[in-house]
């Protein structure tokens, strides 16, 4: 195969400006595999900061929840613990109390706290607690239900946990790690609206180009190649 010297030469050009245009995004995409593979995700996750299993009391005494409330219709339940108390959590939008069947709109910030020390680590010191209304599409409690309760923690790894206010629910942990993971898996994605969709346009686009550059580059081995030259011409005085 004798390419033209300005075809290759067009070749160079393109393969040399490919490389360029998207080498940042290559590097990206490297060093955040090279974090993925190396960090453990339980640790991303934040279970060193947690209690290896929280506290469960047991109670008596509950009643069912359609006797504190006839007129409910329940498709769903579920039982959980608020500040050493059982509560009914219905329908994925109702709190009651299991004994008295009063129902409430959403939790205090002392019963976040309560809610928060069955799952922390005893040794974590708060060091304050908000109550949050709206979040944006990169923040780390994106895509929850609000409100919630975020609870600082006096530590190096800017430590917080979420409870949600609704639904009594301890949701996550965040500290200094999970949001570097999830600063190189927003590059990784090349999602940098919400971080999270893996099918969005530019991901599609830029791994097409790598592709184009990669078989560019193979493409220019084959016609700059002495070896593969030397292959050819023989071929063809052989044909004469």
């Amino acid at each position: 195969m004798i390419v033209k010297r300005k075809t290759a030469l067009n070749i160079r050009k393109a393969h040399r400006y490919l490389g360029l245009f998207i080498g940042i995004q290559f590097i990206m995409w490297t060093v955040s595999g090279l974090y993925f593979s190396w960090t453990d995700l339980d640790e991303i996750h934040g279970d060193q900061f947690k209690k290896e299993k929280p506290v469960q009391s047991s109670f008596s005494d509950l009643k069912s929840p359609t006797v504190l409330d006839p007129e409910l219709r329940v498709t769903s339940v579920k039982l959980q613990e608020i500040s050493g108390q059982p509560f009914y959590y219905i329908n994925n939008k109702i709190l009651m109390d299991a004994r008295s069947g009063e129902k409430i709109d959403e939790i205090s910030k002392q019963q976040a706290l309560d809610i928060a020390s069955r799952y922390m680590r005893a040794d974590l010191e708060v060091s304050g607690i908000q109550r949050i209304t709206e979040t944006g599409k990169h923040h780390e409690y994106r895509e929850n239900l609000l409100p919630a309760y975020v609870i600082s923690y006096d530590t190096d790894e800017n430590l917080k946990a979420y409870v949600g206010a609704l639904t009594g629910n301890f949701k996550s942990v965040r500290h200094r790690d999970w949001r570097w993971f999830d600063f190189l898996w927003m590059t990784h994605t090349m999602d940098y609206e919400g971080r999270d969709d893996f099918n969005n346009l530019l991901l599609r686009s830029f791994s097409l180009l790598g592709l184009i550059t990669v078989l560019s580059g193979f493409l220019l081995w084959y016609i700059s190649s002495p070896t593969v030259r030397k292959i050819i011409q023989p071929k063809k005085k052989n044909k004469k």
